[in-house]
């Protein structure tokens, strides 16, 4: 059945109603044919459409709650920090990296990072010290890739939920999961384990979805972009698979 068009009196459209009932409502003076063709018709009084109730916008994730970040290097903590933020989360970050090799590097790394966070006005805990020492001892003979990663997040995320638990922290969650060099479901596996041993929610999102914004931020901030992870071996695997051709870590 062909339908008409129905426009009230101001010319706001209503529902559409059949080709027959529109030209009974003309023949009874309720409307005036506008056009034939398609039929379009306008009604001689005014039609009041209640507005849609728009549906309540969903709560935020970490509305009211604090996480703690841990932070690989600033660069990995830009589009990080600010999606945490986004999502109402009150963000602190947490520095502890003790696979980064040599010094001088974690120095950098860590310089890097506070330039950042007094830029963004993110607050920091800094773990003391450099345990390369029982870094280096905990990947012995667990060298290869992949299998030492799995003892560095491990590490990097068990004291990440210590230093959460002891401060209070509604949550944990790492930079880590940002870098798609990274093994994103170990991490998620290793944090959850880490956050439920000391009683803090691990908070996981694919943080990947940012990769490209990450290194947009970076360069605006000119923030310091290493070329490899942060183990001597992963230094070494950059440069020698490489000539150049090796992708960049951040």
């Amino acid at each position: 059945m062909d339908k008409a068009i129905v426009l009230d009196a101001r010319g706001q459209r209503l529902s559409a109603t059949s080709e027959e009932r529109a030209r009974r409502l003309v023949q009874q003076g309720k409307a005036i044919v506008e056009q034939s063709d398609p039929l379009t018709v306008r009604l001689t009084y005014e039609v009041d459409i209640p507005e849609k109730p728009q549906p309540e916008p969903a709560p935020l994730p970490g509305k009211g709650r604090r996480i703690l970040l841990h932070v690989c290097c600033a660069p990995c903590a830009t589009y990080t920090a600010r999606r945490l933020r986004e999502l109402g989360f009150g963000v602190t970050s947490f520095w502890y990296n003790p696979n980064i090799h040599p010094y001088s590097e974690h120095e950098r790394r860590r310089e890097t990072l506070a330039q950042y966070a007094h830029e963004i006005e993110l607050p920091v805990i800094w773990e003391p010290g450099y345990d390369i020492v029982p870094f280096m001892r905990a990947i012995h003979g667990r060298e290869q890739f992949r299998e030492r990663c799995q003892v560095c997040y491990r590490m990097r995320l068990e004291r990440t939920a210590l230093v959460a638990a002891r401060g209070g922290f509604d949550a944990l969650t790492t930079t880590l999961l940002i870098s798609p060099h990274q093994d994103q479901a170990t991490i998620k596996t290793l944090g959850e384990r880490a956050g439920a041993l000391h009683g803090v929610e691990f908070f996981f999102e694919n943080f990947r979805r940012g990769w490209a914004e990450h290194h947009r931020m970076a360069h605006e901030h000119d923030l310091y972009r290493q070329r490899y992870c942060g183990c001597v071996y992963s230094e070494w695997e950059a440069l020698d698979r490489s000539a150049g051709t090796y992708p960049r870590e951040t």
